[in-house]
C-alpha cells in the first residue's frame, strides 16, 4: 500500500486542435497540458480529467497512446510519467420540478469512454461541448454509467448553481439511488463538519477536488489515498473503502475563502454577515436579490445541531492553495518548484529553514501558517473568492 495525491475534476478547456470543450476554460487546457502540468509542476500523482466525453478529446488522448507518450493500465487509466489519469465527464441533468444539477461519470478506460458517447449522443445536443445537459432521467444516467463499469459522482453537491443540494432538491434520494453513488464531491465552499449537519450524506465518502478551468488551480483541492496501485479499480476500492484502500485525508480550501461560501446580495455587492443564520433579505439595502451561499444551505437542509463524523471519515485539512499566499508570485513559485521539484513538495515535505534559504521569513511564514490553519483570511461569497487578511496573519 502507498499513499497517493489525486484530483479528480479537472476541465478541458480546448483540444489540439483549438475546438472548444468547456467554454469557461482555459484555451491552454488541453489533455496533454493537464497531464503534464499535473506530472511536473504538482506533483499529482492521481487526475481525472473531465470532458473525455468529447470525440474530438477522445482523438488527442488516441494520439498520445499511439505515439507511445501515454499508455493505458491494465486496471483502468492511463499513465503519463508519474501520473495516472481517470478518464471523466460532467453531466447536467434536470428533473421535473426541480433545478439542474451536475453529476460527474468516470469510465475505466477509453474504449468503455467511447461506447458511453455512442450512447450520449442520443440524449444530448452537444456531446463535444462539457456540462451540456442530458435529457434522461438521473437515474436512468446512473443506470448507464454503473452498468459500463463506471462510477458516479454527484459534483460539488451544495453550490447554488447546478448541484444537487444547492438548486436541484433537498435530498440526494429524491434525484438518484444512494446505493449507485461512489462518493460524493463536497465543492470548494464547504468541508467535511458542515456537511457532517446532514445525515443523508453519513454513508459516502467525500472528495475534494478542484473543479480546475486553468492550469494553476489544478490541485488546489485535493485527496490523500491509500492504493495498492494509481488505478481506477483501486479508485474504486478506495472510495467504497474495501480491502484496506481509502482516501486517509481531504485537503480543502478554507470554506471562507469558497466564492459561494455565504450569501450574497447582487444589488449592494455585500456578502452577509457570516455570524448569521439562514438570511431572506439583504441587512444593508433590505433587497431580497440575494445568492443563497453554501453554509446558509447547508444550515437550512440540517437535521442534525452538532456535526456527525463517522469514524471512517479522515482528517480535512484547510489547504491554502500556493497562489493565495502573499508576496509568492509566479516567479516566486517557479523558483520554488526549480528547488523542490513540485507543489506538493513545497506543500508537504518542505521545512520552514528550507523555504527561509529560499524565498526569506515572510512567505516562507506565511506557507507555514497556512500548514498550520493559523492564517487569517476574509470571507468570499456571491462569485468572489476569500483571501488571506496580510494585516491579521
Amino acid at each position: 500500500m502507498k499513499s497517493y495525491y489525486a484530483d479528480l475534476h479537472i476541465h478541458i478547456g480546448r483540444t489540439e486542435k483549438g475546438q472548444a470543450v468547456k467554454i469557461s476554460a482555459a484555451n491552454n487546457l488541453t489533455f496533454f497540458n493537464i497531464a503534464h502540468e499535473a506530472a511536473v509542476r504538482k506533483g499529482m500523482e492521481i487526475i481525472g480529467i473531465i470532458d473525455c466525453q468529447s470525440p474530438s478529446v477522445q482523438d488527442d488522448i488516441m494520439t498520445y497512446l499511439d505515439r507511445g507518450e501515454m499508455e493505458e493500465l491494465a486496471g483502468g487509466g492511463i499513465q503519463y510519467r508519474d501520473t495516472a489519469i481517470m478518464l471523466g465527464s460532467e453531466i447536467e441533468v434536470r428533473e421535473p420540478g426541480m433545478g439542474p444539477a451536475h453529476l460527474l461519470a468516470y469510465m475505466p478506460n477509453l474504449s468503455v469512454m467511447q461506447e458511453f458517447t455512442t450512447w450520449m449522443k442520443g440524449y444530448i445536443k452537444n456531446v463535444e461541448l462539457s456540462s451540456q445537459r442530458i435529457y434522461v432521467s438521473a437515474r436512468v444516467l446512473q443506470d448507464e454509467v454503473i452498468g459500463r463499469g463506471g462510477i458516479l459522482i454527484p459534483a460539488h453537491i451544495f453550490t447554488p448553481h447546478k448541484s444537487v443540494y444547492g438548486s436541484a432538491t433537498g435530498r440526494m434520494e429524491n434525484l438518484l439511488e444512494l446505493d449507485g453513488i461512489a462518493a460524493v464531491e463536497l465543492g470548494l465552499s464547504a468541508d467535511s463538519e458542515m456537511a457532517g449537519l446532514i445525515s443523508e450524506l453519513d454513508r459516502f465518502s467525500f472528495v475534494t477536488n478542484s473543479d480546475a478551468h486553468s492550469l494553476a488551480k489544478i490541485g488546489r483541492e485535493y485527496n490523500e489515498m491509500q492504493l495498492a496501485a494509481p488505478t481506477f479499480e483501486e479508485l474504486v476500492k478506495a472510495l467504497n473503502r474495501q480491502d484496506g484502500r481509502g482516501i486517509t485525508a481531504n485537503y480543502g480550501l478554507n470554506p471562507r475563502l469558497g466564492k459561494y461560501h455565504r450569501t450574497y446580495c447582487s444589488v449592494c455587492e455585500s456578502i452577509l454577515d457570516d455570524r448569521a443564520e439562514t438570511v431572506e433579505r439583504c441587512a444593508d439595502c433590505g433587497s431580497a436579490k440575494i445568492v443563497r451561499g453554501v453554509m446558509d444551505r447547508i444550515l437550512a437542509l440540517a437535521d442534525r445541531e452538532q456535526a456527525y463524523l463517522p469514524p471512517y471519515r479522515p482528517p480535512y485539512h484547510f489547504q491554502i492553495p500556493l497562489e493565495f499566499i502573499p508576496g509568492l508570485g509566479p516567479k516566486k513559485l517557479d523558483q520554488l518548484l526549480q528547488r523542490f521539484g513540485t507543489e506538493m513538495n513545497v506543500l508537504h515535505r518542505t521545512t520552514l529553514e528550507e523555504l527561509q534559504r529560499e524565498i526569506g521569513e515572510e512567505i516562507a511564514s506565511y506557507l507555514v501558517k497556512a500548514r498550520e490553519g493559523s492564517l487569517q483570511l476574509e470571507v468570499g461569497g456571491g462569485g468572489r473568492y476569500g483571501k488571506v487578511n496580510k494585516n491579521r496573519s
